[in-house]
């Protein structure tokens, strides 16, 4: 049986091919048509046309009900790209698309792209001198491409010193990963480790970023909770990763749980559709997922019949 065309979706099909037509005139060689019948195509961007110093290749499927009731698929793909600075692109194209809902936007895309390339490289040659001058410790993993963007890792003023006084020998904690939940293409996976120190907590994040699939998420959204003994207090921390209020949900999960000496992030690859509020669920419920089959806490059912709150293994209660 043949399919049913809506006049939408000749619509749709009319735009698209006016918009590919637009952009390959104004692009050139850099628009690319990877699968005509498909609706795949890229196009290569760079800061500097004369001394493309940052390139980006940004790939997009055009889904049929695009634009009047869907996004364009997209990836880009460019090794520098990473951790915060992709969540801050990822964002930005989406708010264009809540913004010009209905309308073509791949040219807004692309100029966006454009003008954080720009951006980047502007940056880039500001700090340039600055870091020759003042060498540190750090310098080493600042221009090391393999080494992901740990800008993200936000401390307290006062806890800052907990990092530089641990031990350079102290062991990564074991990682585990949980069972992802996919819901209108876009995928959460929660990964879990036990931490005791601030450093631990950037070890871990250094170890997940190492995997590629995990380091291209949108975000990787994380809280943690670290019992004090000695002053009888937390050191907690989170961070958005970019999915606004989603690092302050997640410690609140953790503080509800009463977990502690626990690190969890949460992935998440974005599907091209907007989820709204079903993403802090499906972000919620991947947490608690790994912190159940971990020992950490009871299951819903299980601290029902049981009147506890939480439950810790063995070696994880510190009081």
């Amino acid at each position: 049986m043949a399919d049913i065309i809506t006049p939408g979706d000749d619509e749709d099909l009319q735009t698209q091919i006016e918009e590919v037509e637009a952009l390959s005139s104004i692009y050139g060689d850099e628009w690319c048509v990877i699968d005509e019948a498909s609706r795949i195509f890229c196009i290569k961007i760079s800061a500097d046309l004369e001394e493309p110093k940052l390139t980006a290749c940004l790939q997009i499927i055009l889904p049929p009900d695009y634009p009047s009731a869907a996004p364009p698929i997209y990836q880009i793909n460019a090794v520098w790209l990473r951790g915060p600075e992709r969540a801050k692109l990822a964002n930005s194209l989406e708010d264009i698309y809540v913004e010009h809902a209905g309308e073509s936007i791949l040219y807004l895309w692309v100029e966006k792209v454009r003008d954080f390339l720009v951006e980047k490289s502007q940056n880039s040659e500001t700090v340039e001198e600055p870091e020759k001058v003042n060498m540190t410790a750090e310098k080493d993993v600042d221009d090391d491409e393999d080494i992901p963007d740990l800008s993200s890792l936000r401390l307290n003023t006062e806890n800052v010193h907990l990092f530089l006084e641990q031990a350079n020998d102290e062991e990564l904690p074991p990682i585990k990963h949980g069972n992802p939940i996919t819901d209108r293409r876009s995928t959460f996976q929660p990964h879990l480790a036990p931490v005791v120190t601030p450093r631990q907590v950037k070890m871990v994040l250094e170890k997940l970023y190492e995997n590629k699939k995990i380091a291209s998420a949108t975000h990787n959204i994380y809280a943690y909770r670290i019992y004090c003994e000695d002053k009888h207090s937390f050191l907690q921390d989170c961070e958005d990763d970019g999915e606004t209020a989603a690092g302050g949900r997640l410690l609140h999960l953790l503080q509800i749980l009463d977990v502690r000496n626990v690190m969890v992030v949460v992935s998440r690859w974005f599907g091209g559709i907007l989820l709204g509020p079903d993403r802090f669920k499906h972000i919620n419920n991947c947490a608690r997922n790994i912190l159940v089959e971990e020992g950490y806490t009871a299951s819903t059912d299980e601290a029902n019949k049981s009147g506890l709150k939480t439950k810790r293994p063995k070696g994880k209660k510190t009081k």
